[in-house]
């Protein structure tokens, strides 16, 4: 078997499209012994050794080329045998390694099959870097898709960085190129080095990479993220038993490096802000928290929403193995956790996914479908097989490798739309001429549906700001398979009447009762996000008019009014204790402003109070989505701006009255209709003074007469306190 000058010189320019079968211990074709190569850059010397068949020979292997190529033949050697390449290098040093051209692939044709298909569901177990031991030999396997490159190495601090040591092979036709290189542990830094078509090099780092560098280094680190031991189970089953439509779900949104520091400058770590953050949002109630992306991100100020990691929890705060850590205490405290997640577009650093093989590989190569107008990014090639399959098994991993409990889905409006901020001529239209990306719904249907059936509980919401139709109904009756979807309009109508002076509310009662016109087509979640509180909006008490008394009752009728209608609620950190600036990702909360005074204590006091009303009254969550779960009782006193609501959980049994007064002019002997006999118990009052209000209301509760109001058979007269909310319920036990 001897090399040709072509086979020699594509060895040596590494032009071999598949160097394992040139290079590693071979049998000779006449059967009369084997002939062993390898390519070592920096070797003086190689000598082949047997490892476990002491009796096969030895073989000193004679340099065949400058470059590092060297080959030797055995006549006594009949079969291939297991073996250590001694090698010597220019000065000297010996070192010994199992050749990484001897072993087989480690991807098979079903694993290649499926991924061309874009059906394979645990395609981070095959692509990346993982962790292997094959013929006992422990190591490092290395797949990464460049079906375009020329030629595709790993390098790392294992080799010097130096493309010669490990170039890789590619696999049949998939486009996938492989390796294992013995002795290659956790921990270990790598890229790959990636000659494009052109002979242009350039380096990238891995798309299924783990763990990476602190930003602004851009490594990859090979990473187990197999290995912690998780105490959730109980957890987990509770949760695949849930139907989260009937549950509560009260979201607190947390941004990770902003919410509490332990320096001016220095963030806490995972591990050390897992006993602080649980211990808070137990304390305050929430059920859940929704991080904004964890996923590695270079650009700190895109707050994770610009990923050039989408496998890997950003090293700024830890491993991997802390990012579980502090899920699991979430978990153990019975608090769930969802994630921010972001396929509809990456950024275009150079040495990430943009143009990754040389062609545009990941996004479209026409910037009329593949560049995003709004944030100077790149959109995702949803048409081909093994992009959706890189972002299918990117929100599985999420929810297999660290137990998330839901994907929020960011921008999708951008994803449903060829002409999402574009002009006319700025976009071409799908083949029946449309302006819909056939390619993204079905993209999203299929996400949704992997998402239930492989993880049952697990909940997907939608960022959608458009009136897209169907979003959370399932896909075989035409819908995308959503479970919720964010309430955008109620957020800015809501948003948008509480900024007005109350003088001028009574002409804009419409926009509080709006939402109640499309409540049921969707399964909406209000949220008051991070997107309120930046970019000059300044924060929720900001927006509020009137004196401080005014603008904090204002911001406590808000969070009521948001915690008492119908649908799952969110919301950012800060707004919880009336957070005065505009929220700043540099900095910590201004947690100082709880001594400041009795406003923010109190605002925290009542989100405290409204999270424990809101877990003990099934009222507010069973019926979320049913009909028979809400009726106003009356929103037509646009002169005084009262509005009034009954909320039901879905058997009838439990019920509340919720009164809204949003002037400042308190109301003395105000009926109100009462669809029940008996007792009724004030069970929360925007206006008490341990909120820091004036403490005007319904103190023992009231008797339902049996007067007729409001087209409901009984009635009581109630005090209304100045800008407030009050609810009742009718019952003895409060």
């Amino acid at each position: 078997m001897i090399l040709t000058e072509t086979e020699l010189r594509s060895l040596v320019e590494l032009r071999h499209r598949s160097p394992h079968d040139l290079l590693g211990m071979h049998p000779l074709g006449d059967g009369s012994g084997v002939v062993v190569r390898a390519l070592v850059p920096d070797a003086a010397t190689i000598a082949v050794e047997p490892v476990h068949e002491k009796n096969q020979p030895r073989i000193r292997l004679r340099r065949l080329h400058p470059a590092g190529l060297f080959e030797g033949v055995s006549r006594k050697a009949r079969r291939v045998y297991a073996y250590e390449l001694v090698i010597t290098d220019r000065d000297g040093r010996v070192r010994r390694t199992r050749d990484p051209y001897s072993f087989l692939p480690t991807l098979g044709p079903a694993d290649l099959f499926l991924f061309n298909k874009g059906d394979d569901r645990r395609v981070y177990e095959k692509l990346g870097a993982h962790l292997r031991t094959l013929d006992g030999v422990p190591g490092t396997s290395f797949a990464v898709w460049a079906p375009n490159a020329r030629r595709v190495s790993v390098v790392g601090d294992f080799n010097r960085w130096d493309g010669r040591f490990h170039p890789m092979r590619m696999l049949g036709v998939s486009g996938v190129w492989e390796i294992f290189i013995p002795g290659v542990g956790e921990g270990a830094l790598y890229k790959f080095e990636i000659e494009e078509v052109t002979g242009r090099v350039t380096l990238k780092t891995d798309p299924y990479g783990f763990f990476f560098e602190v930003p602004p280094k851009n490594a990859a680190i090979v990473w187990d993220t197999r290995k912690t031991v998780w105490s959730d189970a109980a957890w987990l089953e509770q949760r695949r038993q849930r139907n989260p439509l009937r549950a509560p779900m009260s979201i607190y949104e947390v941004h990770l490096g902003s919410w509490m520091k332990k320096t001016a400058g220095e963030s806490f770590s995972y591990r050390e802000l897992a006993a602080p953050l649980v211990d808070y949002v137990r304390w305050m109630g929430f059920t859940h928290v929704e991080f904004l992306p964890v996923m590695e991100h270079a650009f700190y100020p895109s707050w994770g929403y610009q990923v050039t990691g989408f496998y890997a929890p950003t090293s700024r705060y830890g491993t991997p193995d802390d990012f579980q850590y502090l899920v699991n205490a979430l978990h153990e405290a019975g608090i769930g956790v969802i994630l921010d997640w972001v396929p509809a577009h990456f950024p275009r650093d150079d040495w990430a996914l943009a143009r990754f093989d040389g062609t545009a590989l990941y996004e479209h190569e026409d910037p009329r479908k593949g560049e995003h107008p709004d944030w100077g990014t790149l959109v995702f090639n949803y048409g081909r097989h093994e992009v959706a399959n890189f972002l299918l098994g990117n929100a599985l991993f999420w929810c297999d490798r660290f137990h998330a409990d839901g994907l929020r889905v960011d921008a999708v409006a951008s994803m449903l739309y060829l002409d999402y901020s574009r002009k006319p001529g700025e976009w071409i239209p799908n083949i029946h001429g449309g302006r819909e990306n056939l390619e993204a719904i079905e993209f999203l249907k299929q996400f949704n549906h992997l998402v239930h059936t492989e993880f049952p509980g697990v909940v997907t919401v939608a960022e959608e700001s458009t009136a897209w139709p169907l979003v959370t109904r399932p896909p075989y009756v035409g819908g995308l398979g959503f479970t919720f979807k964010w309430n955008m309009g109620w957020m800015h109508d809501t948003l948008g009447y509480f900024r007005r002076d109350p003088v001028h509310r009574k002409y804009h009662q419409n926009d509080l009762t709006f939402a109640m016109l499309y409540h049921h087509h969707e399964n909406f979640i209000l949220p008051l996000s991070h997107d309120e509180v930046v970019h000059g909006k300044g924060s929720l008490l900001g927006r509020m008019p009137g004196d401080d008394w005014q603008r904090f009752a204002n911001l406590r009728a808000l969070l009521a009014y948001q915690w008492l209608f119908p649908g799952k609620q969110l919301l950012f950190m800060g707004g919880e204790f009336g957070q005065s600036g505009e929220w700043n990702a540099d900095a910590q909360l201004d947690w100082w402003l709880l001594d400041a005074g009795p406003y923010h204590r109190g605002v925290q006091r009542l989100v405290l109070d409204l999270n424990r009303l809101y877990a003990a009254e099934p009222a507010l969550w069973d019926g979320d989505y049913d009909p028979n779960g809400f009726a106003w009782i009356d929103c037509s006193d646009h002169e005084n701006s009262v509005l009034a609501f009954r909320r039901r959980d879905a058997a009838g049994e439990r019920e509340l009255v919720v009164i809204l007064n949003l002037t400042p002019v308190p109301r003395f002997g105000y009926r109100v209709g009462l669809p029940r006999a008996g007792r009724w118990r004030e069970v929360l009052n925007t206006d008490s003074a341990l909120y820091g209000g004036s403490n005007l209301g319904n103190l023992g509760g009231v008797n339902a007469e049996e007067y007729p109001w409001h087209g409901l058979p009984w009635s009581a007269a109630l005090t209304l306190p100045p800008l407030s909310v009050i609810a009742f319920r009718a019952d003895a036990d409060t």
